[in-house]
């Protein structure tokens, strides 16, 4: 019986120490992960969205390829981050990238989906504004802001079929302002004060 207990007690930090090394390794990750996204949350909370951007990055690369939805999440609010931190074209890129990924994940979350593309149809809308400002030809610019159209176009749609007026109502006043974008003279464009997000 002392024998067996001795055996026991000695194998104790074999046992420790392979979990330490091997499965405590992705949670010790995964804490950190945890940690980065607080810390992001908090720079975004008051106001310090380019330090948010940054640290949701860390976070994304700290996560296990396993947790799809939550590096999906977090990319969508590193992109968020980033547009408020005038890295338009980065998250714009990341917005279409992260969207082409749901579509082709049969197991997404639709309102995630929605909220991305709702994120990326504001990217799109801004982006033509900062073009149409920049002096670029109607050929560069036309076809960002029907893509924005298009877009916020679906997400009414989708709304009044759920019924959800409130939805529906923000995204048709999202789909004038665009259509509204389009038609704007230069001249009139140029007078208005940049929108805010």
């Amino acid at each position: 019986m002392r024998k067996l207990l001795l055996i026991v007690w000695l194998l104790i930090p074999v046992v420790a120490g392979a979990y330490h090394y091997g499965p405590g390794q992705e949670r010790l990750e995964l804490d950190e992960a945890a940690a980065l996204i607080d810390k992001a949350e908090t720079h975004a909370k008051a106001g310090e969205h380019a330090k948010a951007a940054e640290v949701y990055g860390e976070a994304l690369d700290l996560l296990p390829t396993r947790m799809v939805d939550k590096a999906q999440r977090l990319r969508l609010e590193r992109a968020k981050a980033q547009m408020l931190s005038k890295q338009l074209p980065e998250a714009r890129g990341d917005l279409q990238t992260l969207l082409a990924d749901l579509a082709a994940d049969e197991k997404t979350d639709p309102k995630l989906t929605d909220e991305v593309r709702s994120t990326l149809a504001n990217s799109q809308y801004y982006m033509t504004w900062l073009m149409r400002l920049e002096g670029r030809g109607r050929d560069e610019w036309e076809p960002e802001i029907e893509a924005s159209r298009q877009n916020y176009r679906l997400l009414a749609e989708k709304s009044n079929e759920s019924g959800d007026e409130k939805s529906v109502e923000r995204h048709q006043k999202d789909l004038e302002s665009a259509i509204r974008l389009a038609r704007l003279d230069l001249k009139d464009l140029q007078g208005l004060p940049l929108p805010s997000q």
